[in-house]
Protein backbone atom coordinates (compact mmCIF):
# COMPACT_ATOMS: atom_id res chain seq x y z
CA UNK A 1 0.00 0.00 0.00
CA UNK A 2 1.30 3.40 -0.95
CA UNK A 3 1.41 6.22 1.56
CA UNK A 4 0.74 8.62 -1.33
CA UNK A 5 -2.72 8.39 -2.85
CA UNK A 6 -3.40 9.19 -6.49
CA UNK A 7 -5.74 11.93 -7.64
CA UNK A 8 -8.28 9.22 -8.47
CA UNK A 9 -7.92 7.70 -4.99
CA UNK A 10 -8.53 11.08 -3.40
CA UNK A 11 -11.53 11.80 -5.62
CA UNK A 12 -13.15 8.54 -4.53
CA UNK A 13 -12.27 9.13 -0.88
CA UNK A 14 -13.83 12.59 -1.10
CA UNK A 15 -17.05 11.01 -2.41
CA UNK A 16 -16.89 8.28 0.23
CA UNK A 17 -16.21 10.85 2.94
CA UNK A 18 -19.42 12.70 2.14
CA UNK A 19 -21.35 9.44 2.26
CA UNK A 20 -19.74 8.57 5.58
CA UNK A 21 -20.49 11.99 7.04
CA UNK A 22 -24.15 11.65 6.08
CA UNK A 23 -24.39 8.23 7.75
CA UNK A 24 -22.85 9.59 10.94
CA UNK A 25 -25.19 12.57 10.89
CA UNK A 26 -28.22 10.30 10.60
CA UNK A 27 -27.05 8.18 13.54
CA UNK A 28 -26.43 11.29 15.66
CA UNK A 29 -29.93 12.62 14.90
CA UNK A 30 -31.33 9.46 16.50
CA UNK A 31 -29.38 9.92 19.76
CA UNK A 32 -31.77 10.52 22.67
CA UNK A 33 -32.59 8.96 26.04
CA UNK A 34 -34.17 5.53 25.68
CA UNK A 35 -32.57 4.61 22.36
CA UNK A 36 -30.66 1.35 22.13
CA UNK A 37 -27.23 1.64 20.52
CA UNK A 38 -28.21 -1.16 18.12
CA UNK A 39 -30.80 1.22 16.63
CA UNK A 40 -28.04 3.72 15.81
CA UNK A 41 -26.12 0.92 14.12
CA UNK A 42 -29.05 -0.05 11.90
CA UNK A 43 -29.58 3.57 10.84
CA UNK A 44 -25.93 4.08 9.91
CA UNK A 45 -25.61 0.79 8.05
CA UNK A 46 -28.77 1.44 6.02
CA UNK A 47 -27.47 4.90 5.09
CA UNK A 48 -24.21 3.47 3.74
CA UNK A 49 -25.75 0.55 1.87
CA UNK A 50 -28.38 2.75 0.23
CA UNK A 51 -25.71 4.57 -1.80
CA UNK A 52 -23.41 1.67 -2.62
CA UNK A 53 -20.95 2.00 0.26
CA UNK A 54 -20.05 -0.75 2.73
CA UNK A 55 -19.29 -0.52 6.44
CA UNK A 56 -15.57 -1.10 6.82
CA UNK A 57 -15.58 -2.02 10.52
CA UNK A 58 -18.14 -4.82 10.23
CA UNK A 59 -16.20 -8.04 9.77
CA UNK A 60 -12.84 -6.30 10.34
CA UNK A 61 -10.09 -8.38 11.96
CA UNK A 62 -7.05 -6.76 13.55
CA UNK A 63 -5.14 -9.98 12.86
CA UNK A 64 -5.90 -13.35 11.36
CA UNK A 65 -6.65 -14.85 14.78
CA UNK A 66 -8.99 -12.08 15.94
CA UNK A 67 -12.76 -12.54 15.75
CA UNK A 68 -14.48 -10.28 13.20
CA UNK A 69 -15.88 -7.02 14.54
CA UNK A 70 -19.67 -7.53 14.59
CA UNK A 71 -21.19 -4.13 13.80
CA UNK A 72 -21.10 -1.12 11.50
CA UNK A 73 -20.53 1.38 14.31
CA UNK A 74 -18.24 1.51 17.28
CA UNK A 75 -20.45 3.03 19.99
CA UNK A 76 -18.78 3.98 23.27
CA UNK A 77 -20.72 5.37 26.23
CA UNK A 78 -19.38 7.29 29.24
CA UNK A 79 -16.09 5.75 30.36
CA UNK A 80 -15.86 3.67 27.19
CA UNK A 81 -13.21 5.21 24.94
CA UNK A 82 -13.53 3.38 21.62
CA UNK A 83 -14.37 0.04 19.99
CA UNK A 84 -17.66 -0.57 21.77
CA UNK A 85 -19.71 -3.02 19.69
CA UNK A 86 -23.18 -1.77 18.81
CA UNK A 87 -24.84 -5.15 19.34
CA UNK A 88 -24.72 -4.86 23.12
CA UNK A 89 -27.94 -4.44 25.11
CA UNK A 90 -27.16 -0.82 25.98
CA UNK A 91 -29.84 1.87 26.22
CA UNK A 92 -28.79 5.53 26.21
CA UNK A 93 -29.89 7.59 29.17
CA UNK A 94 -30.10 11.28 30.02
CA UNK A 95 -26.68 12.64 30.92
CA UNK A 96 -24.63 10.11 28.95
CA UNK A 97 -22.04 11.13 26.42
CA UNK A 98 -21.70 8.76 23.48
CA UNK A 99 -18.87 8.38 20.99
CA UNK A 100 -19.84 7.13 17.53
CA UNK A 101 -17.04 5.91 15.26
CA UNK A 102 -17.77 4.86 11.69
CA UNK A 103 -15.81 3.80 8.63
CA UNK A 104 -16.79 2.92 5.10
CA UNK A 105 -15.44 1.36 1.96
CA UNK A 106 -16.57 3.05 -1.22
CA UNK A 107 -15.28 1.92 -4.62
CA UNK A 108 -12.43 0.17 -2.88
CA UNK A 109 -11.25 3.19 -0.87
CA UNK A 110 -11.62 3.73 2.87
CA UNK A 111 -12.51 6.71 5.08
CA UNK A 112 -12.98 6.98 8.83
CA UNK A 113 -14.55 9.51 11.24
CA UNK A 114 -16.02 9.88 14.72
CA UNK A 115 -17.78 12.31 17.04
CA UNK A 116 -18.90 12.36 20.66
CA UNK A 117 -22.29 13.85 21.46
CA UNK A 118 -24.47 14.41 24.53
CA UNK A 119 -27.58 12.42 25.35
CA UNK A 120 -29.95 15.12 26.55
CA UNK A 121 -28.42 17.44 29.13
CA UNK A 122 -24.96 16.52 30.37
CA UNK A 123 -22.67 17.89 33.05
CA UNK A 124 -20.61 21.01 32.42
CA UNK A 125 -17.38 19.07 32.88
CA UNK A 126 -18.39 16.61 30.16
CA UNK A 127 -19.51 19.45 27.88
CA UNK A 128 -16.05 20.95 28.25
CA UNK A 129 -14.38 17.58 27.67
CA UNK A 130 -16.20 17.20 24.36
CA UNK A 131 -15.44 20.77 23.35
CA UNK A 132 -11.73 20.49 24.11
CA UNK A 133 -11.42 17.12 22.40
CA UNK A 134 -13.03 18.53 19.26
CA UNK A 135 -10.76 21.61 19.42
CA UNK A 136 -7.71 19.36 19.80
CA UNK A 137 -8.73 17.51 16.65
CA UNK A 138 -8.97 20.78 14.73
CA UNK A 139 -5.60 21.88 16.14
CA UNK A 140 -4.06 18.66 14.85
CA UNK A 141 -5.67 19.17 11.46
CA UNK A 142 -4.34 22.73 11.21
CA UNK A 143 -0.83 21.42 11.92
CA UNK A 144 -0.99 18.99 8.99
CA UNK A 145 0.98 20.69 6.22
CA UNK A 146 3.36 19.54 3.49
CA UNK A 147 7.02 19.49 4.54
CA UNK A 148 5.89 19.18 8.16
CA UNK A 149 5.92 15.94 10.05
CA UNK A 150 3.44 13.73 11.88
CA UNK A 151 4.92 14.90 15.18
CA UNK A 152 3.63 18.42 14.40
CA UNK A 153 0.11 16.98 14.54
CA UNK A 154 0.87 15.15 17.77
CA UNK A 155 2.30 18.26 19.42
CA UNK A 156 -0.67 20.40 18.36
CA UNK A 157 -3.18 17.97 19.88
CA UNK A 158 -1.23 17.70 23.12
CA UNK A 159 -0.71 21.45 23.40
CA UNK A 160 -4.46 22.00 23.09
CA UNK A 161 -5.37 19.42 25.75
CA UNK A 162 -2.56 19.94 28.27
CA UNK A 163 -3.81 23.20 29.90
CA UNK A 164 -7.03 21.46 30.94
CA UNK A 165 -5.30 18.62 32.77
CA UNK A 166 -7.16 15.92 30.87
CA UNK A 167 -5.67 12.52 30.21
CA UNK A 168 -4.60 11.75 26.66
CA UNK A 169 -5.12 8.12 25.73
CA UNK A 170 -1.62 7.21 24.60
CA UNK A 171 -2.21 3.51 23.99
CA UNK A 172 -4.31 4.26 20.90
CA UNK A 173 -3.39 6.46 17.95
CA UNK A 174 -4.58 7.81 14.62
CA UNK A 175 -3.36 6.23 11.41
CA UNK A 176 -3.00 6.30 7.68
CA UNK A 177 -6.10 5.35 5.68
CA UNK A 178 -7.28 5.00 2.10
CA UNK A 179 -6.30 1.65 0.62
CA UNK A 180 -7.20 -0.14 3.87
CA UNK A 181 -8.97 0.58 7.16
CA UNK A 182 -5.65 1.05 8.94
CA UNK A 183 -2.35 1.93 7.31
CA UNK A 184 0.97 3.47 8.26
CA UNK A 185 1.90 5.89 9.67
CA UNK A 186 0.76 5.98 13.28
CA UNK A 187 -0.49 9.43 14.34
CA UNK A 188 -0.10 9.75 18.15
CA UNK A 189 -2.00 12.38 20.11
CA UNK A 190 1.03 13.37 22.16
CA UNK A 191 4.53 14.49 21.25
CA UNK A 192 7.53 12.26 21.81
CA UNK A 193 11.02 13.09 20.54
CA UNK A 194 11.52 9.33 20.17
CA UNK A 195 8.66 9.01 17.72
CA UNK A 196 9.78 8.40 14.14
CA UNK A 197 9.96 11.45 11.91
CA UNK A 198 7.41 10.92 9.15
CA UNK A 199 7.41 13.76 6.65
CA UNK A 200 4.03 14.94 5.42
CA UNK A 201 3.73 14.94 1.64
CA UNK A 202 0.91 15.84 -0.75
CA UNK A 203 -1.34 12.84 -1.28
CA UNK A 204 -0.86 11.36 2.20
CA UNK A 205 -4.21 10.51 3.82
CA UNK A 206 -4.49 10.40 7.60
CA UNK A 207 -7.18 9.68 10.17
CA UNK A 208 -6.53 12.07 13.05
CA UNK A 209 -8.41 11.02 16.18
CA UNK A 210 -7.73 12.39 19.66
CA UNK A 211 -9.16 10.28 22.50
CA UNK A 212 -9.25 12.28 25.73
CA UNK A 213 -10.38 11.39 29.27
CA UNK A 214 -11.38 13.40 32.30
CA UNK A 215 -9.01 11.19 34.32
CA UNK A 216 -5.61 9.66 33.67
CA UNK A 217 -6.09 8.43 30.12
CA UNK A 218 -4.97 4.90 31.02
CA UNK A 219 -7.20 2.25 29.48
CA UNK A 220 -8.02 -1.44 29.65
CA UNK A 221 -10.07 -3.81 27.51
CA UNK A 222 -13.48 -4.77 28.83
CA UNK A 223 -14.61 -8.38 29.26
CA UNK A 224 -16.24 -8.37 25.82
CA UNK A 225 -12.75 -8.36 24.30
CA UNK A 226 -13.41 -5.21 22.26
CA UNK A 227 -14.38 -2.15 24.25
CA UNK A 228 -11.54 0.07 25.49
CA UNK A 229 -12.50 1.73 28.79
CA UNK A 230 -10.73 4.13 31.12
CA UNK A 231 -9.08 2.37 34.06
CA UNK A 232 -10.31 4.98 36.53
CA UNK A 233 -13.88 5.02 35.22
CA UNK A 234 -13.69 8.63 34.05
CA UNK A 235 -15.62 9.79 30.99
CA UNK A 236 -13.88 9.93 27.62
CA UNK A 237 -14.46 11.70 24.31
CA UNK A 238 -13.33 10.91 20.76
CA UNK A 239 -13.39 12.94 17.55
CA UNK A 240 -11.94 11.95 14.18
CA UNK A 241 -11.70 13.06 10.57
CA UNK A 242 -9.92 11.76 7.49
CA UNK A 243 -7.70 14.33 5.78
CA UNK A 244 -5.43 14.50 2.76
CA UNK A 245 -2.24 16.55 2.68
CA UNK A 246 -2.37 18.96 -0.26
CA UNK A 247 0.27 21.12 -1.94
CA UNK A 248 -0.76 24.10 0.17
CA UNK A 249 -2.01 22.49 3.38
CA UNK A 250 -4.73 19.90 3.88
CA UNK A 251 -8.33 19.02 3.02
CA UNK A 252 -10.85 17.34 5.31
CA UNK A 253 -12.36 14.49 3.29
CA UNK A 254 -15.03 13.58 5.89
CA UNK A 255 -17.08 16.75 6.60
CA UNK A 256 -17.63 17.22 10.33
CA UNK A 257 -21.23 16.99 11.49
CA UNK A 258 -20.86 18.40 15.02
Amino acid sequence: MSLIKSDEDIKIMREGGKILSQALAEAIKAVRPGVFISELDKIAEASLLAVGAKPSFKGYRGSRNDPPFPTTLCVSVGSEVVHGTADRWVKLKEGDIVGIDIGCEYKGRFTDMAATVPVGKVSKKEEELMRVTRESLLAGVRAARPKGDVRDISRAVEDCVKPYGYGIVTALVGHGVGHAVHEDPHVPNYFSPRAPQVLLKPGMCLAIEPMIALGSGEIKTADDGWTAVTRDGSSAAHFEVTIVITKNGHEILTPMVV
